[in-house]
């Protein structure tokens, strides 16, 4: 691995700018990785009778997980506490992602409350959300006169 030096000319009087420094913190991939991480992505899908939306969450258990219904927001909150210590080493540096979430979806009108169901497969939980019967695609053809 090699390391470049760049020299931006970029100092006052041989310090930083307070915009380079902030321009540093923001793009330190460091930083970016920290806080992206720190919400798990989720993916959102349709099909005929059915919304899917399945979320990347790793190294949790399905009873970190509590999801709840308020109206039409679904609400999945997780609470994993951080181990300082495992088997009785204490570790001296610890980047696995261990914390609290919160993520909120505003679901249409369009849905069956009563028909949510959800699981914990392989790191991913899968929520799947009936549609109510007047909302589900119905396809027919249509004659030109």
């Amino acid at each position: 691995m090699t390391l470049v030096k760049f020299n931006n000319d970029k100092k006052v009087n041989g310090y930083s700018t307070f915009n380079e420094l902030f321009d540093s913190f923001f793009k330190d991939n460091y930083v970016n990785d920290k806080i992206l991480s720190s919400v798990p992505m989720v993916n959102i899908s349709e099909t005929k009778d059915h919304f899917h939306l399945e979320l990347a969450a790793p190294g949790m258990k399905k009873d970190d997980f509590k999801i709840s219904l308020d109206k039409d927001v679904l609400k999945i909150v997780a609470d994993v506490k951080s181990k300082d210590e495992i088997e009785g080493k204490k570790l001296n540096r610890q980047e696995f992602n261990y914390g609290s979430f919160v993520r909120s979806f505003n679901l249409p009108d369009l849905i069956d409350h009563s028909k949510i169901e959800a699981t914990y497969v392989d790191g991913i939980l899968n929520i799947s959300i009936a549609k109510k019967e007047e909302a589900k695609f119905q396809t027919r053809d249509i004659a030109i006169n």
